[in-house]
């Protein structure tokens, strides 16, 4: 029996899950900042300063990614730039370096560079770099690292994509930018180098 992917579910929990834990980093601040403890105040600000800024770096990504048409995905830079700041906001002790080339004037192909920054983004664990060059026609991802890529989430990512998913609604989750690409009519294949080659339309 084929199983129903409820695409809404699986980007809403995506989303919540990536923005969970600096809310709660955010509110547990202001928190201490009630008490007006003094010796606490440097880790207070930095802590509210650190989290806003991968707050509104992972906002701006998820909305131009998953949002409704965004003039934002016109423009190249723009683009470049909010991709870069979603990467820096995974891991700051281990920073991924994106050399990615959006195009001027065509957004759903800028969107579709998004989603392949996100999933390359996912299975770097120790920083590395994410290339992605793009034509009119297919998108070539590559994620390279000195350390190990997450194995696990590339063998789930083969498997979403040839048919058979996690049984548990929240790792399926994880995920939500595979479900996505092909909601939009994109096509994906791995390849052994940890490479992946999206194919529009």
């Amino acid at each position: 029996m084929e199983k129903k992917i409820n695409i809404t579910e699986i980007v809403c929990t995506r989303i919540s899950h990536d923005l969970i834990g600096n809310i709660g980093a955010f509110a547990n601040a202001l928190e201490l900042m009630e008490d007006d403890d003094i010796d606490f105040m440097t880790e207070i600000k930095s802590t509210l300063n650190f989290s806003s800024t991968v707050l509104m770096s992972r906002l701006k990504f998820f909305r131009m990614v998953f949002g409704l048409n965004n003039a934002n995905l016109e423009n190249a830079d723009t683009v470049h730039n909010i991709s870069q700041n979603y990467v820096k906001s995974l891991n700051p002790h281990h920073p991924i370096e994106i050399d990615i080339s959006p195009i001027d004037g065509q957004p759903d192909l800028n969107r579709v560079i998004m989603l392949a920054v996100m999933l390359c983004g996912d299975i770097i664990v120790k920083g590395g770099k994410i290339t992605i060059k793009a034509d009119s026609k297919q998108i070539t991802a590559n994620a390279i690292s000195q350390f190990p890529l997450a194995q696990n989430k590339i063998s789930e990512i083969n498997n979403i994509i040839n048919g058979a998913f996690p049984e548990n609604s929240s790792q399926l989750a994880q995920y939500a930018y595979v479900f996505y690409l092909q909601e939009m009519g994109a096509t994906l294949r791995t390849d052994d180098n940890n490479g992946f080659t999206l194919y529009i339309g």
